[in-house]
């Protein structure tokens, strides 16, 4: 299936892109993040399984266990403060 993948804030400064599409057999945003990964160096140290990262599927916050479809939109950023 192909997703679009969007970065934002530090994320998409260590990818050194906005966006990429993306064909995958992931199921899941865990499975998605697995292949990310293991796709380059600067994707496993942006999207490491220590770091907290949030994902947005749709533009809904989603926890990684939500269910992926084709042509869908997926989206990585760090946590957010205020104040």
């Amino acid at each position: 299936m192909k997703l679009t993948i969007r970065y934002f804030a530090s994320i998409r400064e260590d990818m050194g892109v906005s966006s990429e599409m993306l064909d995958t057999a992931a199921a899941t945003l865990a499975e998605l993040r697995d292949d990310l990964l293991l796709r380059s160096a600067a994707h496993a140290d942006a999207l490491a399984r220590g770091k907290a990262v949030r994902m947005a599927l749709n533009q809904v916050m989603s926890d990684e266990s939500a269910s992926l479809r084709d042509g869908c939109e997926v989206a990585f950023f760090p946590p957010v403060t205020g104040g």
